[in-house]
């Protein structure tokens, strides 16, 4: 339950209280439990989106609210850490001059650009979802973002140097955790898309094996793992999770 409550206080604006101190132990045992938040974060993302359309309003103005609440109630650190991550992928020096980029506060225009395409094809993708009252593939898209900051954390994967969030997540889950809640992922996909049965287990694939790349590749540029990055990461999940399962809408 400690690791619930520091998840849920990292992952959320909600007034929840994690414990006073946070060690690495601590920090894992949140990282482990952080598809449960997201899944919580589903399903009030599909609610909202129910009650929206129901209340008369276009699905498509119903998911950029949606996409917009998802921001807000998590602080909007995901897409900042989309922005960071993309702004300091675009710069050609070395691993210290991006994590500097990345780390000043400003959006690039590869920053802007990512978030833009990002918000845009969640929104238009839970439009579409809505129509046919797919509310559990709603759901699923928000929970797949954080079982991917699960297999982000796999041990092996360092930090960069001069993280703090990274410093605390990076290297904590064994291949066990995360293989568990891709399986978990993989059989609420079979349900997800009726009719269709195959297709929601291969965008789950397809989202997890891009968001491996991503990690795979920033850790290169960067020198290990960072909160942005498993912002970025997230985002990424998210986005091709949702677009790849309104295909079947």
């Amino acid at each position: 339950m400690t690791g619930l409550r520091l998840a849920v206080s990292w992952l959320t604006v909600l007034p929840v209280r994690g414990p006073e101190s946070v060690d690495r132990a601590a920090a894992g045992r949140a990282i482990a439990v952080a598809p449960v938040v997201g899944g919580l974060l589903g399903a009030g993302a599909a609610g909202l989106l129910w009650v929206l359309t129901h209340a008369g309003a276009s699905g498509l103005l119903a998911g950029f609210v949606v996409v917009a609440g998802l921001a807000l109630i998590t602080r909007g650190m995901h897409i900042d850490g989309l922005a960071d991550t993309m702004d300091g992928l675009g710069s050609y020096g070395p691993p210290e001059r991006a994590r500097q980029i990345m780390k000043s506060g400003d959006a690039g225009p590869f920053g802007v650009a990512a978030i833009v395409f990002a918000v845009g094809i969640q929104a238009v993708s839970f439009a579409a979802l809505a129509e046919t009252g797919r509310w559990l593939a709603v759901g699923l898209a928000v929970a797949v973002g954080r079982v991917v900051v699960v297999l982000a954390c796999r041990r092996g994967l360092p930090a960069a140097p001069d993280t703090g969030f990274g410093a605390l997540v990076a290297d904590s889950q064994s291949m066990l955790t995360g293989a568990l809640w891709a399986l978990a992922a993989l059989v609420c996909a079979i349900f997800a898309v009726p009719g269709r049965a195959w297709l929601g287990p291969i965008v789950i694939v397809v989202a997890m094996g891009t968001a491996a790349i991503l990690v795979r590749h920033t850790a290169r540029r960067f020198g290990g793992l960072s909160g942005d990055v498993l912002g970025a990461t997230l985002e990424t999940a998210v986005t091709i999770t949702a677009a790849g399962l309104s295909l079947g809408a």
